[in-house]
């Protein structure tokens, strides 16, 4: 089995793109990326351009190899609303209408509409496909975040190699994991690579270090039960002191992000975004969506503070998905 990131905070966007070829199975996982509209105050900085054009590219180009395509939720930095990315290829995607809500259920069902008969289109939740090579099984709606969150469900998919035995597991947005219900699935799972959001230690101040700790402590139990390797990325980057803030994970040496995988170094741009504006001139206007496949449009909070609201319990009023 070949597990190949092309695309997360530590390669310089927001995304947890990944190809897994096993054998002749072969899957393109969350095809999105896209960049912060605004952080400290800041558009991005032509770096991180640089970094998600390169990172569509990759995402194209082995969207051409892929026969599946697995989407687990409808936040834009894991999916592409072009039809034309699936076209020719079997698609697992989140139930657009269980445990979905807000604009990720507008989403969903735009998407839903546009992919025509040229890409068959599954809800992925408890899906299961066994090929020549390869076991596939998605799971249950598990909280992208803590249980409770009104920032929704995503799906895991665990990709099993039939000949080798390794099991991979891509798990997306668990944050942490922040649900216990969502570590003890994936401890279930028995994987010999975990690849998965970190907590969001970006918003400690407004979350409570409390949260940040608890998804700390799910993984290094997931760890010590299944002896799994672990790829812990995209939210977690987002501090410029993920390295210390994370210190017991990566001691482990069990831990490493999506770059060190590959054997590069991170190059996580939105945490540094202040550094790579120094020296130069603040942009004058907002981004413009519009720049580079609809980057940050209506999806990213516009900073920390903002996005920060979706840890609020429901019972504080409703809550906008940013």
């Amino acid at each position: 089995m070949i597990v190949t990131p092309l695309a997360a905070e530590s390669l310089g966007v927001r995304s947890v793109a990944t190809y897994v070829e096993c054998g002749q199975t072969r899957i393109l996982i969350d095809p999105g990326a896209l960049l912060a509209p605004s952080r400290f105050n800041l558009e991005p900085a032509e770096e991180e351009w640089d970094a998600l054009r390169r990172a569509n590219d990759r995402i194209s180009a082995y969207a051409t190899r892929a026969s599946l395509i697995f989407v687990s939720h409808y936040h834009e930095d894991h999916f592409r609303h072009d039809p034309g990315l699936y076209a020719g290829r079997r698609v697992w995607a989140k139930d657009p209408k269980r445990h979905v809500s807000g604009r990720q259920a507008q989403r969903a069902e735009r998407f839903w509409s546009a992919l025509g008969p040229d890409a068959p289109l599954d809800a992925a939740e408890g899906r299961r496909l066994e090929t020549v090579d390869a076991v596939l099984q998605a799971s249950p709606p598990l909280s992208h975040g803590p249980d409770g969150t009104p920032l929704g469900y995503v799906v895991a998919l665990t990709v099993e190699d039939r000949g080798e035995g390794a099991r991979f597991v891509h798990a997306s947005d668990v944050q942490g994991p922040l649900s216990a219900v969502a570590a003890a699935y994936l401890a279930r799972q028995r994987p010999t690579l975990l690849y998965l959001s970190g907590a969001p230690a970006y918003l400690e101040s407004q979350i409570g270090s409390d949260l940040v700790e608890r998804g700390i402590e799910h993984l290094l139990r997931i760890i010590d039960q299944t002896g799994c390797r672990v790829i812990l990325d995209h939210h977690a980057l987002r501090d410029a002191s993920y390295r210390e803030r994370f210190r017991r994970l990566w001691e482990t040496g069990r831990v490493d992000t999506a770059a060190g995988y590959l054997g590069e170094g991170d190059a996580p741009l939105e945490a540094r975004r202040r550094e790579l504006w120094t020296g130069r001139r603040k942009p004058p206007v907002p981004v413009r969506p519009s720049r580079a496949r609809g980057a940050g449009a209506g999806q990213v909070a516009d900073d920390d503070r903002r996005a920060a609201t979706h840890f609020r319990p429901r019972s504080r009023g409703r809550v906008r998905e940013g």
